[in-house]
């Protein structure tokens, strides 16, 4: 590779950086792996040989999806038994909104509640719906990464599709409305009324809590409005300590105690009532979060 070969493609993949970055988020769930994926696919791609690729945007967009299709496998490999619930790594943002980078990320709202079902897809089934229904990759353009044919990936992606529609629901796109339903859920919380708590929760909601492994009494999954609204009665006496905020674009909540975050909630508001509830609250992963300045 020539010098001025060398510096068209460092231009193509800075521009593709923030796809690149929302392809790898998506299929791990993590920013800060994102981020390694995407550096560990220009370490590749600086040392290719790039004479015969056509178009370097969908070339680029491959080298990062075999990249996390790797680090997927290698998670299951290193996992000795399945997990009851992992909550990804939330993107919080003020509530003014979010900057740029975050947008990226999260363009074509990339809910946390979507991204725990993503969580349950196998390696194969989740790279073939995030390039195919989410950035419009051909299905024989990702046979070949997986080593299948066409049409086996498009059962793979039709299988994660139905796991997808069957468990996450599209939140309301009014994120004023979201915030005045989980205002109202903490406001019924703190008086300790129980049915104006549950007036804002869908029958059918559902809360899923990841404490890690510091804390698995926090790790469980909660069905229906009865058993959600009793569980935010016992975590009442945290209301002071809430702070409004973004979570991956969507009315949230960072719940800090000093300078020590607790808990990081995600809403799923849609219709008007809360139809998921997803709390991160392992303490480790929240330490290494990049949360920003949060008004009380």
């Amino acid at each position: 590779m020539t010098v001025a070969e060398g510096d068209r493609l460092e231009r193509c993949f800075e521009e593709q950086r923030p796809r690149l970055r929302a392809v790898a988020y998506r299929m791990l769930g993590s920013a800060a792996e994102a981020d390694d994926a995407v550096q560990d696919a220009w370490l590749r791609v600086s040392r290719a040989d790039t004479g015969a690729v056509e178009n370097a945007g969908a070339w680029l967009t491959t080298v990062v999806a075999r990249v996390c299709l790797n680090q997927l496998r290698s998670r299951e490999q290193r996992r000795e038994t399945p997990l009851d619930v992992h909550v990804p790594d939330p993107i919080v943002s003020p509530e003014t909104g979010l900057d740029p980078e975050h947008e990226a990320l999260l363009a074509d709202s990339v809910g946390l509640a979507l991204l725990v079902v993503l969580e349950t897809l196998t390696p194969a089934e989740r790279l073939s719906f995030v390039l195919h229904d989410m950035f419009a990759v051909p299905f024989d353009e990702i046979a070949p990464m997986l080593e299948r044919s066409s049409a086996a990936v498009r059962q793979l992606a039709s299988r994660a599709r139905r796991r997808v529609r069957g468990q996450a629901t599209t939140p309301d796109p009014d994120v004023g409305r979201q915030r005045d339903v989980v205002d109202a859920f903490f406001a019924a919380s703190r008086r300790g009324d129980f049915e104006a708590l549950v007036a804002v929760l869908h029958p059918d909601v559902v809360l899923r809590s990841d404490g890690g492994a510091t804390r698995p009494r926090m790790t469980m999954v909660l069905h229906g409005a009865d058993a959600v609204a009793r569980q935010a009665f016992t975590s009442s006496r945290l209301s002071p300590y809430v702070r409004p905020a973004l979570v991956n674009g969507a009315a949230g909540v960072v719940v800090v105690a000093g300078e020590r975050p607790l808990f990081v909630m995600a809403f799923t508001v849609a219709g008007g009532l809360v139809v998921a509830v997803d709390v991160l609250a392992d303490p480790d992963r929240l330490h290494g979060l990049d949360l920003p300045p949060l008004q009380g």
